[in-house]
């Protein structure tokens, strides 16, 4: 079993701060726990509150205590929230150590049974952070009623940039000599992250396939893969690892099968399913980020609510050609949109067409019945599609996911690339939530992970 706590922007950057701090400071970490199903856990950050200062009995560099009114409080809101608690407090120092103390174990131990019981949990966590030039380093564990205790494995931080840390115990698996050239180039330590990333993809395509493809190369070496089409006699001119004998097979099972011979370790979970069935959108639960290849806006709208609701950062592709009425190619314009949480979601965007995405969830049956009375939005129209192109969005949507973790480009980071091939032009831009709205971070939704009905949407039976 593999744990992963889960931050979002404002949390990773409170805790780093207070890395920075000489002495030593404590705050409780509200989490929600989303049990994956497949051997994985993530713990989604909602709130952190810190002690006050006049909460603090003794303050030093390497020890501290705290009256219980200092965390109380906390605890009582982690219940309303429905969420856990973690004690978090810092060993400051560049070169401190984040493991525990004999007194942060004492500690532990007297706190551990009051945490439970004013949040509500079955849990009690401990998790200990120290800072590093480029970041923070750390620690922690679980500890259930039963006394057992499991670590905190992973640590990722979702924003602007992206980090995946491994506990500052754990051992790092040594680099194949395969990725010397991308070692090169961007260093060892961004190929541990993404040997160790979880990715998700929901279209496995023209554009899923090529960032599949990539993906592959670079070293990430764990993905489920979402499409519910077979292989056509049309894809095969755009599909990645596909020939003509793969017609009529599963685009998931060609693919998964494809990037076996490119990585044959890697592991792999073919879901053949739209994402608009719940069942597929729970597979994600496990994954650290997601790629959204998909062509249906009902699909979008399911990936918009999980960079929210789950802290799980989606970066969703579109291409679209445009033809005249004499059938000349007039517009060639890709999209690539990153939904880290907290920022503004597809439908705040307006790149997803909600009236269309109602009628794609119909059944065939009533989405006839309305079309007929007007109601629904005529579907199945055949787009335009080239290997080049898709080819290009599928490769700058990986760029974007290297930029961010490898912090090369510009700051602030634009959440949006837009590519108009037709003018040789590339531009972006940024966009905030719209207030009220379910990413909107005043809406309380941020990272509060399974609840009924899931993502609380509506799913087609």
């Amino acid at each position: 079993m593999t744990w992963t706590l889960v931050l979002p922007q404002a949390i990773a950057d409170e805790l780093q701060a207070a890395a920075q701090n000489p002495l030593e400071s404590a705050a409780v970490l509200l989490a929600s726990i989303v049990p994956a199903g497949d051997g994985t856990t993530r713990l989604l950050a909602r709130q952190i509150q810190w002690v006050p200062d006049s909460s603090y009995a003794s303050r030093k560099r390497d020890r501290l205590s705290i009256v219980s009114q200092g965390y109380v409080s906390a605890l009582g809101f982690a219940e309303r929230l429905g969420a856990m608690a973690l004690w978090v407090h810092t060993h400051p120092g560049v070169d401190a150590v984040p493991l525990p103390s004999e007194h942060d174990r004492v500690v532990d131990s007297q706190i551990a049974d009051l945490f439970r019981l004013r949040s509500g949990s079955n849990y009690y966590g401990a998790f200990i952070v120290s800072r590093r030039p480029h970041g923070i380093v750390f620690t922690g564990h679980l500890e259930s009623q039963d006394g057992t205790r499991v670590p905190i494995d992973r640590l990722w931080m979702v924003g602007s940039r992206f980090r995946l840390t491994r506990s500052f115990d754990s051992p790092l698996p040594e680099l194949s000599p395969i990725f010397d050239r991308n070692i090169r180039a961007f260093g060892g330590a961004i190929q541990q992250t993404l040997a160790d990333l979880r990715v998700g993809l929901v279209g496995c395509g023209g554009t899923g396939s090529a960032v599949a493809e990539q993906l592959a190369r670079l070293g990430v070496r764990d993905f489920v893969l979402v499409d519910p089409d077979d292989i056509s006699s049309t894809n095969i001119t755009r599909v990645y690892g596909s020939v003509v004998t793969d017609i009529g097979r599963p685009k998931v099972e060609m693919l998964s099968e494809h990037l076996h011979r490119i990585a044959p370790g890697a592991r792999l979970e073919s879901v053949r399913s739209m994402l608009t069935v719940e069942s597929a959108a729970r597979r994600l639960l496990s994954r650290d980020l997601v790629f959204g290849c998909t062509d249906d806006n009902a699909g979008r709208l399911v990936l918009s609510r999980v960079a929210t609701y789950l802290l799980t950062p989606v970066i969703d592709c579109g291409i679209l050609l445009t033809n005249d009425a004499d059938g000349n190619l007039v517009g060639i314009d890709g999209r690539v949109t990153v939904l880290a949480p907290g920022e503004a979601c597809l439908v705040c965007r307006g790149r997803v067409d909600v009236a269309r995405a109602s009628a794609e969830l119909l059944t065939p049956k009533e989405r006839i019945r309305r079309m007929d009375e007007g109601y629904a939005p005529v579907l199945g129209n055949v787009e335009p599609a080239v290997v080049p192109y898709t080819t290009l969005v599928a490769a700058t949507a990986v760029t974007e996911l290297l930029e961010r973790l490898i912090g090369y480009g510009p700051e602030p980071r634009p959440s949006e690339v837009l590519l108009r091939c037709h003018d040789r032009e590339i531009s972006t831009n940024v966009a905030a939530p719209r207030e009220r709205h379910y990413c909107h971070r005043a809406a309380g939704k941020l990272g509060i992970g399974i609840v009924d009905p899931f993502l609380e949407q509506t799913w087609p039976h």
